[in-house]
């Protein structure tokens, strides 16, 4: 007896098969019983006739509960009302577990601590599971995309023996009786590797100990970094727009009916195609100022006016050349105008801001070594940083992209904790 999962009924069409998964609700009416069942790939009805599974088997169905977990056995038959289009005409039924308890997520409005408070359980649900579903496209359109023009998937480390931007903002921890931090971005290590490979990426966790409860903010999300040796900002632009176009084509291809669960604005996203907008700093000012916005000339974006810059747009739009002191040490300051940072963030459309940050990086040394002592930083810590400028230096850039944000507006979500499994965010660690 073939076991099967739910996505793949209709290639077993007529068939007998075994199918193992959790009841969602059921339905008894009078001598036939109908029950939805999920197994993590989709939903499916299986009907169950009293008269062929007979008095004991159809007695058990009748007593099963939310969440109980079964193995039914039937034969697939096709029918356009049901979850799917195919169900199950259900021979036998085994029952794994019986919940004895009711479930505690109803149909009925539970509020936001609730839910987080059950996020274990909130995430059988039919939102988180398309949620996450359209996080593992994303993801893996990610790597598709890197790995298809050449990149080098390089990992970066976790704990970092310095912290390049201070120490606001970082987790701290004992390394061995030496201070070692949780990283904020593998970046500057990818430097390190660009120059050994040319074209890398890593991916993987990252971490803020910023104390800000804002629906874009947790305090461990997951980031995608590309870096490029022989690269400037303007390759960077382009790169970085090719990189979204890709996914969100990939999502629209594969993940349209979890997009529907989610009731997402799908022409919203098939008019996500390069070229995207640009738009400088000084520019971006001035358009925010006519709306009103008090931001002086220097001052860095906020939430509120990256809100209202990707409101303008029907695509994400970049924005580039920020003042060189809102910016990191690292980076290049523009040859036209020392002032400005050859730097870029891509906000995402319909009010979600930053999801892409990134530029061109210094590639001399005696440059790199005036800012670390103008930002304080230890020259020592930075050895090895700057011995990348010594041997072999060439212009490189690259950016980095949080999964979670790229999540929340390709989903169309209010708050990024939906965007992970179990998210960590200020005052929550549980579960």
């Amino acid at each position: 007896m073939p076991v099967v999962y739910i996505e793949n009924l209709s290639q077993h069409s007529d068939q007998e098969v075994s199918v193992r998964g959790w009841l969602r609700h059921k339905r008894i009416g009078g001598k036939i019983a109908f029950l939805v069942l999920r197994d993590g790939t989709g939903d499916m009805q299986a009907v169950v006739s009293k008269a062929v599974v007979g008095e004991e088997i159809f007695s058990q169905v009748t007593k099963l509960t939310q969440e109980s977990s079964v193995i039914v056995t039937g034969q697939v038959r096709a029918d356009a009302r049901a979850p799917g289009g195919f169900e199950l005409d259900v021979k036998n039924i085994q029952v794994v577990q019986l919940v004895t308890e009711e479930f505690p997520i109803q149909a009925k409005e539970h509020g936001t601590a609730f839910l987080m408070e059950n996020r274990h359980l909130w995430l059988r649900s039919h939102r988180q599971h398309a949620v996450l579903r359209i996080r593992h496209e994303i993801i893996r359109a990610s790597r598709n995309f890197f790995d298809e023009r050449g990149f080098v998937l390089v990992d970066t480390p976790i704990f970092t023996p310095n912290a390049c931007e201070g120490t606001t903002t970082l987790f701290e921890t004992d390394y061995f009786g030496e201070s070692a931090y949780l990283t904020q971005s593998g970046q500057l290590y990818n430097e390190a590797t660009a120059a050994a490979f040319g074209k890398v990426y890593c991916f993987g966790p990252t971490f803020r100990a910023e104390k800000s409860k804002t629906r874009r903010h947790l305090m461990e999300f997951w980031m995608i970094e590309p870096e490029v040796a022989y690269a400037e900002l303007q390759d960077m632009m382009v790169l970085a727009e090719e990189f979204l176009s890709f996914i969100v084509g990939s999502v629209l291809r594969t993940r349209k009916e979890e997009l529907k669960v989610l009731e997402r604005d799908i022409p919203r996203l098939e008019a996500v195609a390069p070229p995207f907008p640009r738009l400088t700093y000084h520019d971006a000012v001035e358009r925010l100022r006519k709306h009103g916005n008090p931001i002086q000339p220097g001052e860095d974006f906020g939430g509120d006016e990256e809100t209202i810059l990707s409101n303008e747009f029907d695509r994400p739009v970049i924005i580039h050349r920020y003042p060189k002191s809102i910016k990191a040490f690292y980076m290049e300051e523009d040859s036209q105008n020392s002032e400005l940072s050859l730097c870029m963030d891509v906000l995402a459309p319909d009010g979600y801001g930053e999801i892409i940050g990134g530029g061109q990086r210094i590639h001399d040394y005696d440059k790199l070594e005036k800012r670390l002592k103008e930002h304080h930083l230890s020259e020592e810590s930075f050895k090895w940083y700057l011995d990348l400028r010594k041997f072999g230096s060439v212009p490189h850039a690259g950016f980095g992209m949080g999964i979670e944000r790229a999540v929340s507006w390709i989903c169309g979500l209010e708050h990024v904790r939906e965007t992970i499994a179990f998210p960590r965010m200020l005052y929550r660690i549980y579960p």
